[in-house]
């Protein structure tokens, strides 16, 4: 799969939310991780067992304005707004960090005007970090990572899925 991401959190303070957040961004293979505006350490997130701290970079930064990321990546908000994308209706950016608001709050208006998209899981009310990341890292997977379509009939044959790539030797055209 081409491109990259990386998932974030935007003013939590729950350490368990943090770890179990951290847990899935590790998991789906996030490129790396960040928080803004913590009120909690990310070595306090004891319920990330697969020590995402070992595996990925770790970026905490103290506020919206000192927050960076690579040339081209693309900040995607995942909040509940009027505005917003149902996350099944969007196209995700092949170079993208997703950000998360904080347990009982939004994402702070200066990260929600930092992002360039906004999506929402159509749900009937707010759920837990951790569910939302998992949840969005999964339509990522299953819509970028080359699985194609499902069958048309429930339990159906699974869906042809693309030989991977192999390289042969190089053509070396001569010229005449």
């Amino acid at each position: 799969m081409r491109g990259y991401f990386a998932v974030g959190v935007d003013g939590i303070s729950k350490p368990m939310n943090l770890g179990n957040l951290m847990r899935i961004a590790n998991a789906f293979g996030a490129s790396f991780f960040f928080t803004i505006n913590a009120r909690v350490k990310l070595s306090d997130a004891q319920s990330d067992t697969s020590r995402t701290e070992g595996a990925i970079p770790l970026y905490a930064y103290r506020g919206a304005d000192e927050f960076r990321l690579p040339s081209g990546c693309r900040l995607v908000g995942v909040e509940i707004t009027d505005d917003a994308v149902e996350l099944p209706r969007f196209r995700h950016p092949m170079r993208a960090a997703y950000v998360f608001g904080a347990e009982r709050m939004s994402l702070s208006p200066q990260v929600l005007a930092r992002c360039e998209f906004v999506v929402k899981i159509p749900t009937r009310f707010s759920i837990n970090v951790g569910m939302a990341g998992a949840i969005v890292l999964y339509d990522r997977l299953i819509s970028t990572g080359g699985y194609g379509s499902r069958p048309i009939a429930p339990g159906g044959a699974p869906p042809e899925i693309p030989p991977q790539h192999k390289w042969g030797a190089p053509i070396i055209r001569s010229r005449k």
